[in-house]
């Protein structure tokens, strides 16, 4: 009997172990600086969103990226490097990944969009007029702070020095399109990523905002700037983190963000990383042809050229859903792709090069030449599957026709299944194959 009770006993631990192992929105056991990244429309997103197929999450997502282009247009015309950190509605508006941190002491769990086009990070704060239940409590942690109206990064935040008698405490409003605004304080506070705690993170505290669209969550800025999480962290990360962004198909499943060299891929093929002195935060590098197929699309130079002054070139961006490039390049990648594949084409969405799939197996790759670096993209990354099945689209676009824009923008739909590696101090970035499910 005895043998039996026992048996039973190791039989139900089983159970539960073999259950625990294979629910993917289990917590998952956090080593130093490495984090789960989660799609913001998958069944582990804290974000309360309807379930939709892969297509048309794409779609949603794809819409917004001419509000995205504007803001990086902002970017890249600023002519001083003490802009404002947030000045764009989509600081607050592209939540396409997230992920789970701590802030203050103790730690209170927080959910922030990974953006690696803006610097500094935001969280709505208790009490906030306008933001939704998900906030940040300042009076229950014992490591608050407020910062004064005189340190250096105030400045960066509002975009200018405070003026003569202003309140001792950092605070300042910003507008972001269509009417909206939000106000906030500059503070400091315990950031928990994984097992490594930052004391004194400087960070956005929002206390009121007005305007729709306003997402329940926070932002965590992984740009190059003086207030992103590189700058901040010191010595602890090296400069250097990678992430590997799931497929949007992968409802149940989350990606992995790296913060530090370790556990970094050892071998990894690598293209420059361009500074813009107007706007170091963006990652630009040097994207010198494309190839569709085994033809090397005749571009012209200037269309794929990095130039400082205008903001011209090609950056990699986490915010943007679709890849876009200015008219002239994206014209002659399309033209080419519709001359090999040599049938009839419509428009769905974003996209203007939709054909039937049974013309799928004459689909050439779309392969991307950086100084040092080719990547031929998976057809996944380069084909978009209409909700019926029965169409397959070229998941790229133009730049948007109300943006006045300059850049050529490498987004996260064309990085699924990759690891991406940002290594600012020795100014390269990394791609590898990796399955991120």
């Amino acid at each position: 009997m005895d043998s039996k009770l026992a048996h039973c006993f190791l039989f139900f631990a089983l159970l539960v172990s073999l259950t625990k192992a294979v629910d993917p929105c289990a917590s998952k056991p956090y080593g130093s600086g490495d984090l789960s990244i989660i799609p913001t429309y998958s069944k582990c997103s804290p974000i309360t969103s309807p379930k939709t197929d892969s297509f048309n999450t794409v779609l949603t997502m794809a819409s917004k990226d001419p509000e995205r282009f504007k803001y990086l247009s902002t970017l890249v015309a600023q002519k001083t490097t003490s802009a404002p950190i947030a000045s764009g509605q989509q600081v607050l508006n592209i939540p396409n990944y997230i992920v789970q941190i701590k802030l203050g002491t103790p730690g209170q769990l927080m959910y922030m969009v990974l953006d690696t086009s803006n610097d500094i990070a935001w969280v709505p704060c208790s009490g906030c007029t306008g933001c939704s239940s998900i906030a940040f409590s300042p009076n229950t942690s014992t490591t608050f702070g407020q910062l004064d109206c005189s340190v250096p990064q105030c400045a960066q935040a509002r975009g200018l020095s405070c003026p003569a008698g202003s309140p001792a405490g950092c605070s300042f409003n910003q507008s972001y399109g269509g009417g909206s605004s939000f106000s906030a304080s500059l503070v400091q506070d315990a950031l928990g990523l994984g097992k490594d705690v930052i004391p004194k993170y400087s960070f956005g505290c929002i206390n009121a905002i007005s305007g729709a669209n306003i997402p329940p969550q926070g932002l965590l800025g992984l740009g190059r700037g003086s207030m992103s999480l590189l700058s901040q962290s010191g010595s602890l990360y090296s400069g250097v983190f990678s992430y590997c962004l799931p497929s949007f198909k992968s409802y149940y499943f989350s990606g992995s963000l790296k913060l530090g060299p370790v556990g970094q891929p050892k071998s990894i093929r690598t293209t420059p990383l361009l500074k813009n002195p107007r706007r170091p935060s963006l990652y630009y590098v040097n994207l010198t042809g494309i190839s569709v197929g085994k033809v090397l699309v005749p571009i012209a130079p200037q269309f794929l050229a990095f130039d400082p002054t205008t903001g011209a070139g090609t950056i990699i961006d986490s915010g943007t859903t679709i890849t876009r490039f200015v008219q002239p390049v994206y014209d002659a990648i399309r033209d080419e792709f519709r001359k090999q594949v040599n049938t009839t084409f419509s428009s769905l969405g974003a996209f203007d090069t939709c054909f039937n799939t049974n013309n799928e197996a004459v689909a050439p790759a779309i392969t991307f030449r950086f100084t040092g670096l080719v990547l031929t993209l998976p057809l996944e990354n380069s084909l978009i599957h209409s909700s019926s099945g029965t169409l397959a689209c070229l998941a790229m676009a133009a730049a948007p026709t109300n943006v006045n824009s300059v850049l050529n923008v490498i987004a996260n739909l064309q990085q699924q299944n990759l690891r991406i590696l940002f290594d600012v101090a020795n100014s390269r970035l990394g791609i590898a194959r990796e399955l991120c499910n």
